[in-house]
């Protein structure tokens, strides 16, 4: 795991996990690369970035996903 490139502190970001030692969070990061940007593009633009931390980032938002709780939600009737 490399989770220990990724940290929450209530002083940066208002706690938001980011990039350790940088103000990059995880939700930009996330938010980058959805938007089709690549992890060279990322790289390039953030030079503080490596690719290991954006793994991280990646790693860390995907543990985050497996241990969201889901609440199903019956869907209405449509007649």
């Amino acid at each position: 795991m490399t989770h220990n490139l990724i940290q929450s502190d209530p002083s940066v970001m208002t706690g938001k996990p980011v990039v350790r030692g940088t103000r990059i969070t995880v939700e930009t990061i996330l938010r980058k690369l959805s938007c089709g940007e690549s992890i060279e593009q990322l790289l390039e633009s953030h030079p503080r970035l490596t690719r290991e931390s954006v793994l991280a980032a990646l790693e860390y938002a995907a543990e985050a996903m497996a241990h969201e709780t889901v609440h199903a939600v019956a869907e209405p009737d449509s007649a």
